[in-house]
């Protein structure tokens, strides 16, 4: 996918102030969930735009329009007092979410040393069970909510996205060499993780060029418009007819509405809702996993004896883990993502596997209690910090910011 950041070289008016431009414009969202996708999507074809003809007259100096939203900042959305409360659930929060590399680990480590096991053994074919497609559109995701804590500066976040990028990585370097991954699709995809991680590793230290991060960016945008409904079509064949279709219309509008936003075409609004998309894209993307893994549970009841309860248990601790930091900065986009895969991609699994008495009784309902008093333990310290009066002030702050 070709990303495009142009202006009208001639007859364009003079462009905004630094201060004015750094109002438009956010960048990705954030989370939570793990890199392994339970779904497998088809992919849609690049997209190749040629810089003749039509976009013969447009240089590259970057646009204040689509420039990203910035993400609050905890004083700027909540203004909090200054308290030893609240300096020590901020410390807490970031390390609860930096802690939350630990069951995102162990859910990868598993495939990843029973693939090196098959390789070795020389049984390639076992590799082929792993489809690359699904784990390809999560490292998409990884990559997205990793730009999104780089820019905010949320270093435990940022070190979560990392080594989803990293492990899944690792899971399609061994399906290429099992050549269960295409070659070309493979050194594609090892070009963009290169590309994304030197770029999102030079945005967090502040080293890089304003105009690379713009095309970063907008490139996460047509990619992540691009891949969702293609997932999410994926999702009900057969019932449904398999087709590319959704992925190309939904590539030719992101291109579209990022060009159009680059020329100024659009209203302030406009931007700004463009200028979220990858963001919430990337949450959307993370949020369909679960509900992917509960169609097929209703479709074939007998295939959730194949399910993992560690793996859904785990699932659950490393978003829950992030639940409280994205509460205490008032980050939207991360609470939702995050409680989404907390209840269901854990939980709710779990609650699958335990109506068709896969798992006991006293191991469904510890899970549950624990959860729960979670919740609220983080929605006590969370009003106590920050000052309010009830849990649900922190909730109203969060949904509808600050009055």
């Amino acid at each position: 996918m070709t990303l495009l950041h142009f202006q009208v070289a001639r007859g364009a008016s003079a462009p905004p102030s630094p201060a004015k431009l750094r109002h438009l414009h956010s960048p990705p969202p954030t989370h939570y969930c793990s890199s392994r996708s339970l779904l497998s999507s088809t992919p849609s074809k690049p997209l190749l735009l040629s810089s003749s003809s039509s976009f013969s007259k447009l240089s590259l100096s970057p646009s204040p329009i689509l420039r990203r939203i910035q993400p609050p900042s905890v004083s700027e959305s909540t203004s909090p007092v200054s308290t030893a409360e609240f300096k020590e659930w901020d410390s807490l929060t970031a390390k609860l979410a930096g802690a939350a590399n630990v069951p995102f680990l162990l859910l990868q480590l598993p495939q990843i040393v029973l693939n090196a096991r098959n390789l070795l053994a020389g049984n390639k074919a076992a590799l082929f069970a792993v489809p690359w497609l699904g784990m390809l559109t999560g490292l998409l995701g990884n990559l997205s909510l990793l730009s999104y804590f780089a820019t905010k500066k949320e270093t435990e976040a940022v070190l979560v996205q990392t080594l989803g990028v990293l492990s899944t990585y690792a899971v399609l370097v061994q399906l290429a060499m099992a050549e269960s991954m295409p070659l070309p699709q493979f050194a594609a995809t090892s070009a963009v993780v290169g590309i994304g991680l030197v770029l999102n590793f030079l945005n967090y230290f502040g080293w890089l060029n304003e105009r690379l991060w713009l095309l970063w960016e907008d490139f996460t945008t047509i990619g992540g418009l691009s891949v969702l409904p293609q997932v999410m079509w994926s999702t009900f064949v057969p019932f449904i007819p398999n087709s590319i279709l959704p992925g190309i219309i939904s590539c030719g509008i992101a291109v579209l509405a990022v060009v159009a936003a680059r020329l100024g075409k659009l209203s302030e609004e406009g931007a700004r809702f463009v200028g979220s998309l990858s963001g919430w894209t990337a949450t959307l993307l993370f949020m369909w996993m679960p509900v992917a893994q509960m169609w097929t549970n209703y479709l074939n009841p007998s295939n959730i004896r194949g399910l993992s309860s560690l793996t859904m248990l785990l699932a659950m601790l490393g978003n829950g883990l992030m639940l409280p930091r994205a509460l205490f900065i008032r980050d939207l986009m991360w609470f939702t993502g995050s409680a989404w895969a907390t209840m269901l991609q854990g939980w709710g699994n779990l609650a699958c596997m335990y109506c068709f008495q896969s798992i006991s009784k006293e191991f469904f309902f510890a899970t549950t209690l624990g959860l729960l008093l979670w919740i609220g333990l983080m929605l006590w310290r969370d009003t106590i910090a920050h000052g309010k009066s009830s849990a649900l002030v922190s909730l109203k702050e969060l949904f509808f910011g600050a009055s």
